[in-house]
């Protein structure tokens, strides 16, 4: 299952400070169902116990950085503790995913309804296209006010934080999900009339008046669907496999 997931989206596409892959467990353990979710925390484990399900396949790795301890002294620690505890495995797939066609940046622009998706800066890592955020039109143009609303419906988003309304229609829409704020030039390059991520600077909304419409939707809502894609891909190449979508809310934001 590791295989179809990392066919899909080759490690090779992650960005250079990523660690993407197996976090935790044994390559050759058999599975007897995988839990989906975008963030691996405590209660994700529990929930895979509970549903009996001894892999855990999450967007965010578990892992970023290398343990000098295995402790009960942080939330990670303790994470890895119940993981390796439970016999539970953990794998990442995250900037390699955000960087695939057909991965986290195409499924936002699916439930967006966009047409003629393409990558915002196409390159080759090999043999393969991949490419940090997309780009694709509206099949009609939106006013502003109604488009951040329709943003806000489909990722059922509490607060988006944008900058003036545009006073011209919506038709051209660049997005990346998660941090993208780095691509925001490249969205205005490119003629967009939007650009969607899930976080941005605050000095970044300077300036762009009436240049392009910028809507922060949070880290956690933009990249909320990326389980559905990873149910594709495991129901598709390994239709043995039970998957469960996790039920458990791992965002840490809270607004009130």
């Amino acid at each position: 299952m590791l295989c179809a997931l990392e066919r899909f989206a080759p490690l090779p596409l992650q960005e250079s400070w990523d660690n993407a892959g197996l976090q935790v467990g044994l390559t050759e353990a058999e599975v007897s169902g995988a839990l989906l979710c975008l963030d691996v925390t405590e209660k994700i484990v529990d929930e895979a116990q509970e549903k009996g399900c001894n892999l855990i396949v999450s967007h965010h790795p578990l892992l970023f950085r290398g343990l000098k301890t295995i402790s009960d002294l942080t939330d990670v620690q303790r994470t890895v503790m119940k993981a390796i505890r439970a016999g539970i495995a953990v794998v990442s797939m995250h900037t390699n995913m955000d960087n695939a066609e057909g991965g986290v940046n195409f499924r936002i622009a699916q439930k967006l309804g966009l047409q003629d998706v393409r990558f915002m800066g196409p390159r080759q890592v090999g043999d393969v296209t991949c490419g940090s955020g997309v780009v694709g039109e509206l099949s009609e143009p939106m006013e502003a006010c109604d488009f951040v609303q329709k943003v806000k419906n489909l990722f059922n988003v509490e607060c988006a934080m944008s900058n003036e309304l545009l006073q011209r229609p919506v038709r051209k829409v660049a997005l990346c999900g998660g941090a993208g704020d780095f691509l925001l030039d490249d969205a205005i390059a490119l003629g967009a009339d939007a650009f969607i991520t899930g976080e941005m600077h605050y000095h970044q909304y300077f300036g762009h008046e009436q240049q392009i419409q910028i809507c922060v939707i949070g880290h956690y809502q933009s990249e909320q669907y990326t389980s559905e894609v990873f149910h594709e891909i495991i129901e598709k190449e390994c239709p043995e496999v039970r998957t469960e979508i996790a039920e458990t809310n791992t965002n840490p934001i809270f607004y009130f």
